[in-house]
């Protein structure tokens, strides 16, 4: 019970303040000790067994530190240690980040602005932006929305649950390394493999149930039925190549009725994704305010549920 009250006042302090950049955040701790470790230890001809090392090196820190605090915190009292899980858990959400990350694109697309909503895009994405259309802008903006409402949102809600801020912190320090390290090229392919593979782990489990909850609580929207939704989610989610991030924007295409996927250009490098869902209108800017709704509904019911389930266990 104490998780579930913790989890929720960690929802509403991420609603109400975000992430303020005068706020020092302990991601950027787990990014200097990952860096650290990557100058340290990614060289020579044991990379993968280094790299393995690296995740093991950050999880116990991560861990020592959460459940040290946390711990103690509850010594001194209920209420206290309370508070001081739900600031843990605070700090491994994104929910308003994300919200704002995703209007910053969206308000400049409303004033035609598409030079600034291509640099607003290029904060939040991985890919070229500088010859994006409209079209393409929005795309990039849903489909980050759709991939991040369970590695940002829900999953660390998830292990919140099971294993209090400890856990949900634990798997903030996974998803930071492989953010930081899990890229397949030549310097990170071996020292990068035990991040990218942890993180598929961790979130093999929390990504589907995020896409069958967003599905169930915005079918409405849809122009599909709620049948079709959940045939064009198993259908279209397996051909992403991530094995988690399909899922989310597989749902998400479903439910607004427009197709996901394309070619991407990354520094130059063109890049072909599956195409997913099916075109029944053509993207537009309303689309980021709608994903954005449907994130917030997803969450919503997604605690709900952790909430119930929680109370019944």
């Amino acid at each position: 019970m104490e998780h579930i009250g913790a989890m929720v006042l960690a929802l509403v302090l991420d609603w109400l303040i975000g992430d303020p950049r005068w706020l020092p955040h302990p991601v950027r701790g787990m990014g200097m000790l990952i860096s650290y470790l990557d100058r340290r230890f990614n060289n020579g001809e044991y990379r993968k067994l280094n790299g393995i090392l690296t995740v093991f090196i950050v999880c116990l820190v991560a861990y020592a530190v959460s459940f040290t605090l946390i711990h103690i915190s509850y010594q001194l009292s209920t209420i206290i240690g309370i508070i001081v899980e739900s600031i843990v858990i605070f700090t491994t959400i994104a929910t308003k980040s994300l919200k704002d990350a995703a209007y910053e694109v969206y308000i400049p697309l409303k004033q035609g602005d598409l030079v600034r909503a291509r640099k607003q895009l290029s904060m939040i994405v991985g890919r070229d932006t500088e010859q994006l259309d409209e079209g393409e802008i929005v795309r990039g903006c849903v489909e980050t929305v759709a991939e991040n409402v369970s590695d940002g949102i829900t999953a660390p809600l998830f292990y919140s649950l099971i294993g209090g801020g400890t856990f949900a912190f634990v798997y903030r320090a996974v998803n930071t390394c492989d953010a930081m390290l899990g890229y397949k090229n030549e310097t990170y392919i071996d020292f990068g493999w035990a991040s990218a593979r942890f993180d598929d782990l961790l979130n093999f489990l929390p990504a589907r149930m995020t896409a069958l909850i967003m599905i169930l609580a915005n079918v409405r929207m849809s122009p599909f039925s709620l049948k079709q939704c959940l045939k064009l989610l198993l259908s279209d989610a397996k051909k992403h190549p991530s094995p988690n991030s399909g899922w989310g924007e597989a749902a998400m295409a479903a439910i607004l009725g427009v197709q996901l996927g394309g070619v991407n250009t990354y520094k130059g490098v063109v890049s072909i994704r599956p195409k997913l869902g099916e075109p029944l209108v053509n993207l537009r800017k309303e689309h980021i305010r709608d994903a954005v709704n449907v994130m917030v509904r997803t969450v919503a019911a997604f605690v709900v549920l952790l909430c119930l389930g929680g109370i019944f266990i």
